[in-house]
């Protein structure tokens, strides 16, 4: 099998289209992505609403053995991207880093998670192609 299923620009391409906060990320790695993503993968938090219900996502991170990716809503409109490393369980280093390069990242766990996962892999080819 390829290394590299898909090519990384065209699921940053895919990934990015029209997307400008983090709740539509949010609804693309949670409801797009529900299938091919291992449960638990992604966290979000979201700003509660009146009487406490769900509100507006604004935080959402996916967490892999070795990586954190965060996206969140910036203080000022737009998304702020970090990626942290991670090293049994503790984080040793945070980057800020811009929406391309996270989407970037984002495709590298996407194609490793499908390298070892049938089900995630046939989820992944219906929502990018072979």
């Amino acid at each position: 099998m390829a290394d590299n299923m898909w090519d990384t620009h065209l699921v940053v391409a895919a990934l990015k289209a029209d997307r400008a906060d983090v709740e539509s990320y949010t609804r693309v790695l949670t409801e797009t992505l529900g299938d091919a993503l291992p449960e638990g993968m992604v966290e979000v938090e979201r700003k509660r609403g009146l009487f406490g219900r769900g509100g507006q996502a604004t935080s959402v991170v996916v967490r892999t053995p070795d990586r954190h990716l965060e996206l969140r809503a910036a203080k000022h409109g737009g998304v702020e991207a970090e990626i942290r490393q991670v090293v049994r369980g503790v984080v040793i280093s945070r980057r800020q880093v811009g929406v391309d390069e996270w989407l970037a990242v984002f495709a590298e766990v996407l194609n490793g998670i499908a390298a070892q996962d049938a089900a995630a892999r046939e989820a992944l080819t219906r929502l990018f192609g072979s």
